[in-house]
């Protein structure tokens, strides 16, 4: 456990909150096999209301209000999140977020994102987000094969069709500044090239590829326990995606290591040690930490804070928070003497947990990471030794 009093006491500070994640809807209508707010370990979405209050959604703006005010921030975002958000409705969601609108201060600008599964994405739904100024993200696994091999309702139905259909809308003109991109979760049984290219065709802005959601007590599925078959099929995207001729998409995990390799910082929570700001509201008024520890065990997000009872402040000091916050002091023995840590930053912190030692442990995808980061930096080198940087990649 972090001795946060002893930071304090060393002139160390938390970083406020900038980025909140409104769950405002338990819910979902796919069951996918991989999911970890509903098949791993913490199955609190059980306990919860299926959609946020309306009391909540005014305490939780009240309270995301007072923290911009009490540390001066200029700009925060709002996640609209789930299960699936756009269960909400229109209404609901124009009523949430004008909530949260109107408690910032004038001084305080609000962007507005949704992650949604894309099944209710359509015209009227498209107009409304327009009308909020929130951007959408989707999630997609590729061709129908592979997506449907995951992502289905639950009564195993594949969900690519309704999703062509969401991204056909999305990617028309008129529609193409409330595009953000596609989350793509990476799966070894795919071609990854024929995935990147399938996602390529709904020109997308950015894409997201995601490690599968696992654990040292639920480790993640290998063809033999030396294997590395995620960076393999990372390495024949990025080789992809790298090599074009020109810029097809921006992919944030790729981009960040690139970064990192030069001296710079992360935008990906898959990579490096830059300070975590995010805080998560759920349907009941928690306040948590992010919710993919929902994979590690029940209650590993939880900060015992509620925006009915309590600050955002008070979630600032708990020592999960702070751990995302205080870089190599919070890193594993073994990753603070790699010579990639400061890329690596051992990874997902989700995927760090290994049952006694919390998340005090390197990735389960050590290998992975480090099979990647060192071909990305062989190829970005490569070119950087060229003279003038004029050689083909």
């Amino acid at each position: 456990m972090l001795d946060v009093r002893a930071l304090r006491a060393g002139n160390w500070r938390p970083r406020p909150f900038r980025e909140f994640v409104i769950k405002v809807h338990q819910r979902c209508n796919l069951a996918c096999d991989y999911c970890y707010m509903y098949t791993m370990a913490d199955q609190s979405w059980k306990t919860r209301p299926a959609t946020m209050p309306a009391e909540v959604a005014r305490a939780a703006a009240d309270r995301i209000g007072a923290h911009v005010r009490a540390h001066d921030l200029q700009r925060v975002r709002f996640i609209l999140h789930g299960g699936e958000p756009l269960m909400v409705g229109r209404e609901g969601l124009r009523s949430i977020v004008g909530t949260l609108r109107a408690a910032l201060p004038k001084t305080c600008a609000a962007d507005v994102g949704l992650q949604t599964n894309g099944v209710l994405l359509d015209e009227p739904m498209l107009d409304e987000l327009q009308a909020l100024g929130a951007t959408v993200g989707v999630s997609l696994d590729g061709p129908a094969v592979a997506n449907d091999r995951h992502r289905r309702t639950v009564n195993g139905r594949g969900s690519f069709a309704a999703v062509d259909r969401a991204l056909t809308l999305l990617n028309r003109p008129e529609r193409r500044g409330a595009y953000a991109g596609l989350l793509c979760t990476v799966d070894p049984r795919t071609d990854p090239v024929v995935c990147y290219e399938t996602l390529l065709g709904y020109a997308p802005p950015a894409i997201d590829l995601l490690f599968p959601h696992a654990n040292w007590a639920e480790p993640p599925w290998r063809p033999a326990p030396d294997a590395t078959p995620y960076a393999d099929w990372l390495i024949a995207v990025f080789d992809r995606w790298y090599g074009a001729e020109r810029q097809e998409t921006r992919i944030r995990l790729f981009e960040s290591v690139i970064s990192l390799l030069l001296g710079g910082g992360s935008r990906s929570e898959q990579v490096g040690l830059s300070p975590v700001a995010v805080a998560v509201i759920e349907t009941d008024g928690a306040v948590e930490q992010e919710d993919s520890l929902k994979s590690a065990y029940e209650g590993a997000c939880a900060t015992g804070v509620n925006v009915l009872t309590g600050d955002l402040d008070q979630a600032l000091v708990h020592p999960g928070v702070v751990a995302r916050q205080i870089g190599w002091d919070a890193l594993a023995d073994d990753c603070r003497v790699c010579p990639l840590h400061q890329v690596c930053g051992a990874g997902h912190y989700a995927h760090r947990f290994r049952p006694g030692d919390g998340f005090r442990n390197p990735s389960v995808y050590c290998a992975d990471l480090t099979r990647l980061i060192t071909h990305i930096h062989r190829r970005v080198s490569a070119d950087l030794d060229r003279p003038n940087g004029t050689a083909p990649r």
